[in-house]
């Protein structure tokens, strides 16, 4: 089986200097802490680190340079590099400075990235993700589809074996 990662466009609309979690979820009724709590409880239950968040930040340039080390065959190692950035480490990676420094600790190299960041030359490449999510009906992540059937939200490993499973 083939896993194809597509970029989807959660919270667009974040500054460049990211946004409280109070403010992103006002008027919604939800608990934060407990969500968190939630949260850290399934990373560790997966052996992933999660840190206390208290802000989302805008993940366009990131998806944008998730394109080119895809490209550069460290898919993989940028999405975990990122993904313990922002969730473990609560940095903004939406600023230039932080993709480039978990560019670089990945082995991908700097100046290429920095170009790739400065030229937006994946930036059609993740409209065109975006497109595919909304003819999908993707509302949030993470979404797995799998023959036509759909997992959304963070789930422990056993469900996406049962996912993949029933795809006979």
């Amino acid at each position: 089986m083939q896993v194809k990662i597509i970029h989807f466009p959660l919270h667009p609309e974040t500054p460049a200097d990211g946004r409280s979690l109070e403010d992103l979820f006002h008027g919604r009724n939800i608990d934060i802490v407990g969500m968190n709590q939630k949260m850290q409880e399934r990373m560790e239950a997966e052996g992933l680190t999660y840190g206390q968040r208290t802000r989302t930040y805008n993940s366009r340039l990131a998806q944008e340079l998730a394109k080119w080390a895809e490209s550069q065959g460290k898919a993989d190692a940028f999405h975990s590099a990122v993904f313990h950035a922002y969730f473990a480490r609560g940095e903004n990676i939406g600023k230039a400075q932080v993709l480039l420094e978990v560019s670089e600790s990945i082995g991908l190299d700097s100046a290429e990235a920095e170009a790739v960041i400065e030229t937006r030359r994946y930036k059609t490449a993740v409209d065109d993700d975006w497109q595919r999510c909304a003819q999908f009906g993707i509302t949030g992540v993470p979404t797995y589809l799998i023959g036509g059937r759909a997992l959304v939200g963070a789930y422990p490993y056993a469900d996406l074996e049962n996912l993949v499973g029933t795809d006979g």
